[in-house]
């Protein structure tokens, strides 16, 4: 694989040819999450890679999770099917590395032990775009940005558009989506009401002997406003509500359970003011924001496990305020902003066995960080482009800790190349769990460290119809969280990750579409009391590559997809001491086909894993085998 990547890319570069003028203006997509000001893509130093509207609609899919799966450099995890645990693992960080954002809301879970956060639940009916940055980002975002970021824009409002999506399949699966998006004088709304449910799979793998399906079920709703208070000020209001419902099973070989649910409910506010003055030299925008977050994991007793029962609850908030200003002048764009956070969780936790009732309360707990960022974006020559920046953060807890990064690119107008480098420093705090937790906590910790840098080459072709680039990485995590004997939190554990991102990615080429990645990522664990010291860190594949072509003819369009996974590691917990096993590399196939009745009416249909093979993500974890699906959208 790492050889036909090569190959490709060699291929590419001997057909360069591209003018100045051409690719100024072909490389204008403008991305904000690396800066967080609007900014060409040729003048972004940091890795990114955007999945727009239409890379969604031509995907195919429901899941935030399989786009993920799409992106150099991440690596996913699902335990199960449909609605099970997702993480995404970027350069070979841990999951709770990764900070998420949704309209600009922070979505991490307060509630989760290690504030990960979990993608199980997010569907694609209304986003509009995906960025993804890799490598540190704490310098604009803080904390969890320790390995990088990952940013989901919901669909504009105000932009004339009502469409219904249906959908059905395979394990008795089927979908609903419903858009509003238009305006009501100055009004603009965009509205998503969702649907989705499916009869699924056993959680735990069928191989083993388990015959229970586990079921899920999702529904949704997505509400943006926006309105011009003035010519240069213009407030918006988000609100978006996921209640879910889902069957699990035990963590184990034969973990078949039949009434072992997990209830979710999260609800997302945001307010915001948006000013543009002096000429639009002058931007300032005032965000309001809150989460909430509600759980219930619920395990009675049957007749498998007669004296085995749990109950789970949790509890979570969040608020936040950031005010951000940005100055544009000739050749610099600087940014400075303050935000403020309080994070707050509740958890309770009773279950029962033939030793008896057990019960573990964690009592309602608050945190709060304020953070200041000073970013410059300075243009020399529209050749050169450098972004640096510096943030401080001052916690309740764990006292304060200053970041910073610097990104510079090299753009060769006269043959389409930019040569990128970016050094950064990032954290991860202790959750309210391993801060404030009776048993477990530890007042006194530290944040995890991470420090990370990247070089690359991109070369933009056929008037930037296609992309190709080699990028070399490297993380170090420092301060890591662990354990001392009497199981308390402490800063002990280290690791390190480094490797290779390839990609090519052609768009819409005389009605071809060609998606190819490939990555390289060598990790380690280097704390020299662990017992895997030395050892790859579990589920991260050294090797994984994507390759996805489609086609337009006529009124149809055909594509494939093929995902591969190669070795990786986990633990298996179910013998003392656990053992480290090996999981066998995979490969997947997927095809789609859709057809335009009508401008109107879009029939289509998919085949997930075509020749039905048998693979876990996670162990003792069952994966979908072979899947059909269709069905139609109509728009208007």
């Amino acid at each position: 694989m790492k050889t036909f990547i090569a190959s490709l890319l060699i291929i590419s570069f001997t057909f360069l040819k591209a003018q100045t003028d051409t690719l100024k203006s072909s490389l204008s997509e403008i991305v904000v999450t690396a800066t967080k000001t609007e900014t060409p893509y040729y003048a972004v130093a940091s890795s990114v890679t955007v999945f727009t509207r239409e890379d969604i609609e031509k995907a195919n899919v429901n899941d935030v999770i399989e786009l993920l799966r799409r992106a150099p450099g991440i690596s996913i995890t699902q335990l199960g099917g449909p609605g099970k645990i997702s993480y995404a693992f970027i350069r070979g960080a841990n999951s709770s590395h990764t900070l998420v954002y949704i309209d600009g809301v922070k979505m991490n879970d307060p509630t989760s032990p290690n504030n990960a956060f979990d993608f199980a639940n997010l569907t694609t009916g209304d986003i509009e775009r995906i960025e993804i940055v890799r490598g540190p980002q704490s310098t604009l975002y803080g904390a969890d940005a320790a390995a990088g970021v990952i940013n989901i824009i919901t669909r504009k409002a105000g932009v004339n558009n009502y469409s219904l999506n249906l959908e059905g399949g395979s394990h008795s699966t089927y979908k609903g989506a419903l858009n509003l998006n238009s305006a009501l004088g100055r009004l603009n709304y965009f509205i998503n009401m969702s649907r989705f449910a499916t009869e699924g799979i056993s959680a735990s793998n069928s191989k083993y002997g388990n015959t229970e399906t586990d079921g899920y079920n999702n529904s949704g709703i997505t509400l943006k406003l926006n309105y011009p208070l003035l010519s240069n000020l213009k407030a918006e209001v988000l609100y978006k509500y996921i209640k879910t419902k889902t069957d699990l099973d035990q963590n184990e070989k034969f973990g078949d359970d039949p009434n072992y649910t997990y209830k979710n409910e999260d609800q997302i506010f945001k307010a915001s003011l948006n000013y543009k003055g002096f000429e639009n030299k002058l931007e300032q925008s005032l965000v309001f924001t809150a989460t909430k977050r509600f759980a219930n994991t619920l395990d009675l007793p049957d007749e498998s496990r007669p004296f085995t029962s749990s109950d789970n609850y949790n509890r979570g908030t969040r608020l936040s305020a950031d005010f951000t200003n940005t100055l544009h002048l000739s050749s610099n764009t600087i940014t400075a902003g303050i935000t403020y956070e309080q994070e707050t969780a509740y958890t309770n936790y009773i279950s029962n066995s033939e030793w008896g009732e057990y019960t573990s309360t964690f009592p309602e707990s608050s945190l709060d960080n304020v953070g200041f960022y000073l970013q410059d974006q300075i243009n020399f020559t529209g050749k050169i482009f450098v972004t640096a920046g510096i943030r401080y953060d001052k916690h309740s807890k764990y006292g304060s800790k200053t970041t910073f990064r610097i990104a510079p690119a090299y753009f060769i107008p006269q043959t389409g190349t930019k040569i990128k480098f970016s050094y950064g420093t990032g954290f991860k705090a202790p959750s309210l769990y391993y801060l404030l937790d009776p048993l477990y906590g530890n007042p006194d910790l530290k944040p995890e460290e991470t420090e990370g840098m990247d070089f690359g080459v991109e070369q933009y072709l056929f008037d930037n119809a296609l992309i190709a680039g080699l990028t070399y990485f490297r993380l170090d995590m420092n301060n890591m969280f662990g354990y001392d004997a009497n199981f308390k939190t402490i800063n002990i554990a280290e690791a390190e990750s480094y490797g290779l991102e390839a990609y090519v990615n052609l768009r819409n080429y005389r009605g071809i579409d060609l998606n190819i990645s490939y990555t390289y990522n060598n990790t380690k664990d280097k704390y020299a009391g662990s017992g895997d010291y030395g050892k790859e860190l579990l589920r991260r594949p050294v090797h994984q590559a994507f390759i996805s072509a489609g086609y337009q003819f006529n009124r149809f369009y055909f594509s494939g997809e093929l995902k591969y996974k190669g070795v990786r590691y986990d633990k298996d917990f179910s013998v003392y001491p656990a053992q480290r096993v090996e999981l066998d590399p995979y490969t997947l196939v997927h095809l789609a086909v859709s057809y335009k009745l009508t401008d109107n009416i879009k029939l289509y249909g998919r085949i997930e894993n075509l020749f039905n093979t048998d693979y876990e993500e996670i162990l003792y974890y069952g994966a979908l085998g072979r899947s059909i699906y269709g069905g139609i959208n109509l728009s208007l």
